[in-house]
C-alpha cells in the first residue's frame, strides 16, 4: 500500500518549507509529491525541485474543486501505478479539502492508496486575521489529523495562546505542536499515527469560491528597492503575492504574506515565468484599488494587470 499524506494550511503558512522538512523523515522510502497552486504559474514546484523526487503539478485552481478534480485523480492514478511508498499532497492554500474522503474512498480507482492523515500548517503571526475572513481556513482545520502552529518565532505568546484556544475548541483531541521554519519531529508524526483510526472527511467536491480573487501582475523596469516599495503599498490588502522577477540586481523570488514583503535572490526561475506575480485576495480587501494607486507612483516602470 502507498501512504498518502495531505498537507494543508492557508496561504503563507509555510507548507512548502514544511515539506522540505517532512520528506526527510522518509529517507529510505520511494516518495512523490503532488503540488497544487491556485495561480496559473507554479512557484512551489520550482522551490521543491531540490528534493529531487517525482513531482506532479496542478495549477490554476484547487484540486478539490470540480474544475481540477479529474486532473488530480489522474495524477494519483499515475503515481499509484509506480508503486511509491509515500505520496505527499500539498494542497493550495485556498483549498477546501473536505472532499478528500469522497475522492480517496473510490476503491475501484485507488485500491492501493492508504490515507495517512492531514497535517494542517497554521501561521502563528496571521492566523487570527485569516481565520475571521477566510472560510477555507476553518475547513482545513476541520479535516486535520495534526496541527502545526508555525512561525512561532514571529508571533507573541498571547497570539499563540489564542490560536491554541481556538484550535483545541475545534479539534480537542488532535495533536497540536508549535514550531518554526516548518520543522517536524519524528515523535510528532508518531503521536498522529497513534490517534484512533478515522475515515477521511467526506465532503462534496465544490465549485470555485467566489469570495476569493486572483489576478496576475506583469512588472518590468523596477529596481529591487523600488519593487519592494511598490509591493509594500498594497501587500497588506492581499493574502499572498508570489512570483519571479528579473531586475538589474539579479533574479528574485517575490514572496509576500499579508504585509510582510520578502525578495530573495533565486537564479533558477523557470524560463517564461519571470516578471509575473500572482496576487490572491478576498472580497473585503480593496486590493485592486490599492494596486492601481501604487502603479501611479512608479511612472517609469511597466505594470499591467491581467
Amino acid at each position: 500500500m502507498t501512504k498518502l499524506y495531505l498537507i494543508t494550511g492557508f496561504l503563507g503558512a509555510g507548507k512548502t518549507t514544511f515539506l522540505h522538512q517532512f520528506v526527510r523523515l522518509f529517507p529510505d522510502r520511494r516518495t512523490a509529491i503532488v503540488v497544487n497552486e491556485f495561480g496559473k504559474q507554479g512557484v512551489d514546484g520550482t522551490l521543491l525541485e531540490d528534493l529531487d523526487i517525482k513531482m506532479e503539478e496542478i495549477n490554476n485552481g484547487s484540486i478539490f474543486c470540480a474544475c481540477k478534480i479529474e486532473q488530480f485523480e489522474d495524477a494519483l492514478l499515475r503515481l499509484q501505478q509506480e508503486n511509491f511508498d509515500v505520496i505527499f499532497v500539498e494542497a493550495s492554500g485556498l483549498s477546501d479539502p473536505t472532499a478528500v474522503g469522497t475522492i480517496l474512498r473510490q476503491r475501484d480507482k485507488f485500491p492501493d492508496l492508504e490515507y495517512a492523515g492531514a497535517i494542517c500548517l497554521v501561521d502563528g503571526a496571521r492566523f487570527m486575521t485569516v481565520y475571521k475572513t477566510a472560510r477555507v481556513c476553518r475547513m482545513q482545520l476541520a479535516i486535520s489529523n495534526m496541527i502545526l502552529i508555525n512561525k512561532c518565532d514571529i508571533a507573541s505568546r498571547e497570539q499563540l495562546d489564542e490560536i491554541n484556544t481556538i484550535v483545541r475548541a475545534q479539534k480537542p483531541n488532535r495533536p497540536t505542536f508549535e514550531t518554526t521554519f516548518g520543522r517536524i519531529r519524528p515523535e510528532w508524526l508518531t503521536a498522529m499515527e497513534e490517534q484512533p483510526a478515522e475515515d477521511p472527511a467526506d465532503g462534496q467536491v465544490h465549485t470555485r469560491d467566489i469570495t476569493l480573487r486572483k489576478l496576475l501582475l506583469h512588472v518590468s523596469g523596477f529596481s529591487k528597492k523600488d519593487l519592494t516599495a511598490f509591493l509594500r503599498m498594497f501587500a497588506e490588502e492581499t493574502y499572498r503575492i508570489k512570483g519571479f522577477v528579473s531586475m538589474p540586481e539579479g533574479r528574485f523570488l517575490v514572496d509576500c504574506v499579508g504585509p510582510m514583503v520578502e525578495l530573495r535572490e533565486f537564479e533558477n526561475a523557470p524560463a517564461g515565468e519571470e516578471n509575473t506575480l500572482v496576487i490572491l485576495f478576498g472580497n473585503g480587501l480593496p486590493a485592486q484599488r490599492a494596486i492601481k494607486e501604487a502603479i501611479s507612483w512608479f511612472p517609469n516602470a511597466e505594470v499591467t494587470i491581467e
